[in-house]
């Protein structure tokens, strides 16, 4: 199995590449950068291995909730390489990669123990995505979907459940005064995300979960961020006739 995951949902990228038992991977800064960084990384990546694109199995992406323009750019590439080789491709959850690098910082990458924790990233807007989770030993399970919360709400949210037990991702910093934490465990760093991120591709690529390329669609949590400037003429127009009435 010869599998290439990439995430750009952060402001970190994540790049890894499965070839057979042998897992390489490159966590670097992403933002802005990483529309300039992702395909050249991936790229040296497969050289090293002395693999071209046209050997790999599936490509996998984080896929959300994230920024807008890091997921578009996850997404236009592994489909558009998807689209070249033919292959399917491996859509995975950006906050469940949060979830499984707190569960191998917490008991290691292949402890077979129970793992339960929420996973709440920085949305900006005070708003955060969040998202609950539980690893039974063998394979993750979606308490809770991921969803855009204000902070009021997931306040509210944790108090009528009693608190969360375990919180990772970057709103542990972000808003560390302004959310009930309580006596919760704390992972507000990731460790490694490209190892997290691969390890979630190869799982459900053992789990028959690719699919065809056209189906690489990013997850938007936030329907819209900002008017467009025809949108604030307009409402530029409309503030000024209230005004002359």
């Amino acid at each position: 199995m010869k599998l290439l995951a990439l995430d750009t949902a952060t402001e970190s990228m994540a790049v890894g590449l499965a070839d057979g038992a042998v897992h390489s991977v490159v966590n670097a800064e992403g933002g802005a950068l990483a529309s300039e960084r992702l395909i050249p990384t991936a790229l040296e990546l497969l050289a090293q291995r002395g693999l071209v694109p046209s050997a790999l199995d599936a490509v996998a992406f984080g896929q959300g909730p994230g920024a807008f323009t890091g997921l578009r750019t996850a997404v236009a590439v592994a489909q558009g390489l998807a689209f070249g080789i033919g292959c399917p491709v491996l859509p995975i959850d950006s906050l469940a990669i949060v979830a499984e690098d707190a569960r191998a910082q917490a008991l290691g990458p292949d402890a077979g123990e129970a793992f339960e924790l929420w996973v709440v990233m920085d949305a900006r807007m005070d708003e955060a995505y969040a998202a609950a989770y539980r690893h039974d030993g063998r394979a993750w399970q979606v308490r809770r979907a991921p969803a855009l919360y204000t902070l009021e709400a997931l306040a509210a949210c944790w108090q009528a459940e009693g608190g969360p037990g375990q919180v990772a991702g970057s709103a542990v910093e972000a808003f560390a005064a302004r959310l009930p934490w309580g006596a919760a465990r704390l992972w507000p760093r990731t460790a490694d995300r490209a190892a997290a991120l691969l390890r979630l591709a190869c799982s459900a690529w053992a789990a028959g979960r690719g699919v065809p390329a056209a189906a690489a669609l990013p997850v938007y949590l936030r329907d819209k961020v900002a008017s467009t400037t025809a949108e604030r003429e307009a409402a530029k127009a409309a503030a000024a006739g209230g005004a002359g009435r």
